[in-house]
């Protein structure tokens, strides 16, 4: 069986990782014996022309997609050209939305003929060997599909009990060059489960309330590889990675153990970390701590079953930077029972930490208590388009404050900062007054435009062929030049950002007749690698 397994465009700006869960769901195919691409739009420019030449040449008879809410509406755009492209492939889609929305998915988009809810491992497992067989799929838990004018609703499939059992993801199927020209940092799972009861996320139902562990060994034995693939720091995105302390100890004493000298970053809830605990992960590399902080004012957290004090909060931050550790604060603005009084509590808050923050607009999204239980909640929401969940705009209000509202306060407590800081970094820039700490950030984010520009408008692929001399000069600048010039930035910025990308051997390029084809190196691919656990 050929499966193609698509990942849809999805915003440069918000800092993407390489598609964890896809990867998962490629590695549970070739497990399954399926021979298998991966057809990333994330980090390359989609067309429908783009796609069809793509799967005319692979022949899928599976095509698979994944999404989540603020991009499910392209990537059903995306199943439905390939449905026309391929008429006789079965054609899937999971992740989060589709795994709470698959009854409206299904019955208003025909082109999708089946829907893998939550976890898909073990289903695709079992799904494979029958794929072609409807009458079978009723036998196989996990899944929703039509029966002609009949939802079939299989019973639901529990968690997978023993993560190490897991194919590790199949990332040699991505083009890392894109990713690591990037250069944020690559996502790794330790654990999968929360027992959070927050009601505005999908983690809990999605991935189960036990806590499940992998094996430390397993862990560390994929950190190295993402190491030796030219990663430079790492992400462990569990929902809750600090929730059992020995086996956040165990995988820090493994990473020392080994010699591993990198930087990485977790999520953590404020009540689950320690002075001691943090030390550990501070002496294994861990230089950055995300707390989900939510609200500075103590009853909103209580509404949204937070869990967590106020206190508790400023006293996991001092311990963070106690042991030399930043620390990120993420607010969410809109939640129920919001009030213009909550939100300056949250300002406030926010300050007093001292601490890097951000805001993000409440988005309830599908398989939240939030959205399914609306009306027990001091809340309204605005728009029924899935393209506005995105957490970057006002989508819904309470009964004290409007949308207009929370938008004003992010404008005025925030982002008026944001730019009044960017501004005067641009003039201190141009003066020449910058400072040495403020100057490298600024450099580093005008160069990452520039790799946003080559991947997302696929610079590189059409580029005209490049008339190289022989004149001392080495041919990957004169290329590097050649690009610059070609796209509408600031030669001053561009050309020292391709020329590192050549210097890390993140483009190549060869030379025919004297002009030079320059193309990304997709040829540098992660080894296989086997679980150990």
């Amino acid at each position: 069986m050929k499966v193609a397994l698509i990942a849809p465009p999805f915003p440069l700006a918000e800092a993407p990782s390489a598609p964890l869960g896809l990867c998962y769901v490629a590695a549970a195919f070739e497990k399954a014996d399926a021979e298998v691409i991966i057809l990333d739009y994330i980090v390359r420019q989609y067309s429908t022309e783009k796609l069809q030449t793509e799967l005319n040449a692979f022949q899928p008879d599976l095509i698979g997609i994944t999404s989540v809410t603020l991009n499910c509406n392209q990537a059903i755009e995306i199943i439905k050209t390939a449905r026309s492209v391929f008429p006789s492939a079965v054609t899937v889609m999971g992740g989060h939305h589709v795994s709470f929305e698959y009854e409206s998915t299904l019955r208003q988009h025909p082109e999708i003929d089946l829907v893998v809810i939550g976890e898909g491992e073990a289903t695709i497992a079992e799904l494979s060997p029958v794929i072609r067989d409807r009458r079978s799929w009723r036998q196989i838990a996990g899944i929703a599909f039509m029966d002609g004018d009949e939802l079939v609703v299989t019973p639901p499939r529990d968690p997978v009990k023993d993560l190490d059992i897991l194919p590790l993801p199949s990332r040699h199927l991505l083009p890392l060059s894109r990713y690591l020209a990037l250069g944020f940092p690559v996502s790794i799972i330790t654990s999968r489960g929360c027992p959070g009861r927050c009601i505005f996320c999908q983690g809990r139902r999605m991935v189960g309330s036990r806590v499940r562990s992998r094996n430390p060994i397993n862990v560390v034995d994929e950190i190295e590889t993402l190491l030796a693939c030219g990663f430079p720091r790492i992400n462990f995105s569990d929902d809750f990675f600090t929730a059992k302390k020995q086996r956040v100890e165990a995988i820090c004493r493994e990473i020392q153990h080994r010699g591993l000298d990198f930087a990485w970053t977790v999520f953590a809830r404020a009540d689950s970390v320690t002075p001691e605990l943090l030390q550990v992960m501070r002496k294994a590399g861990c230089d950055t701590v995300f707390f989900g902080i939510e609200s500075g004012n103590q009853q909103i957290l209580d509404r949204v079953r937070k869990g967590v004090k106020l206190d508790r909060i400023r006293q996991a931050v001092a311990d963070c930077k106690s042991v030399g550790m930043n620390v990120f604060g993420s607010f969410i603005v809109g939640l129920p029972g919001e009030t213009w009084e909550t939100l300056m509590d949250s300002h406030r808050f926010a300050e007093e930490l001292g601490i890097m923050y951000g805001y993000h607009f409440l988005a309830p999204f599908p398989g939240t208590d939030v959205k399914e239980n609306l009306d027990q909640f001091d809340l309204e929401i605005l728009t029924d388009n899935w393209s506005d969940f995105d957490a970057n705009r006002a989508i819904v209000r309470t009964s004290g404050l409007s949308a207009e509202d929370t938008e004003s306060f992010v404008e005025e407590y925030y982002m008026k900062i944001v730019r009044e800081v960017e501004s005067r970094i641009e003039k201190e820039y141009q003066e020449g007054s910058l400072n040495k700490a403020e100057k490298m950030v600024y450099i580093g984010n005008k160069r990452l435009d520039i790799v946003f520009k080559l991947l997302s408008e696929d610079v590189i692929e059409n580029m005209p062929l490049m008339p190289v001399t022989i004149n001392g000069i080495q041919p990957e600048i004169q290329i590097a030049e050649m690009i610059a010039a070609h796209i509408d930035r600031p030669a001053d910025f561009a050309l020292p950002a391709i020329k590192n990308l050549f210097e890390k051997d993140l483009l190549q390029y060869r030379i025919v007749n004297d002009q030079a084809i320059c193309s990304w190196a997709d040829s540098r691919h992660f080894p296989r690698l086997e679980s150990t656990g």
